[in-house]
């Protein structure tokens, strides 16, 4: 059975994010990263570079199953290590590396410039009325 394509407003957001994600995603390959590894390691140094799988997971809006996975490839690259949690003894902790806390930099800056480079062609009205449409949009569709 065929999928129906997305139309009216929906569709043209899932476009743009399609767009947007893809245009992200290829300009942090280059040095390894994808958009979901990044975001561990933000909030990893968010955290001051420790945080429970299962509070990763809440603050990645993902379940647990999944953030242990992308830790797996994480840990594979160097750039996160697990440790035991002295507070919790079936807890895990995600620990960036100092590799970790490197990539994450160059990421970072990777990801400023590439929305830079999709959103630069809006004034800084257009700019700040899309933050409040997409901040609107966001707030609503949470529980």
């Amino acid at each position: 059975m065929a999928v129906k394509a997305a139309t009216g407003l929906y569709g043209l957001l899932w476009h743009a994010a399609g767009s947007a994600e893809n245009h992200i995603e290829s300009r942090l390959s280059i040095v390894g990263l994808s958009l979901p590894k990044l975001a561990a390691l933000d909030q990893l140094v968010a955290a001051d570079d420790t945080l429970a799988l299962g509070i990763l997971a809440e603050r990645l809006r993902c379940v647990k199953s999944n953030v242990t996975q992308l830790v797996d490839r994480l840990e594979l690259d160097g750039l996160v290590s697990r440790a035991a949690d002295p507070n919790d003894r079936r807890s895990r902790l995600a620990v960036i590396t100092e590799a970790g806390r490197s990539l994450h930099a160059r990421g970072m800056k990777i990801q400023q410039e590439a929305e830079q480079e999709l959103f630069g062609v809006l004034t800084p009205d257009e700019a700040v009325q899309l933050t409040r449409i997409l901040s609107k949009l966001d707030r609503r569709s949470r529980p």
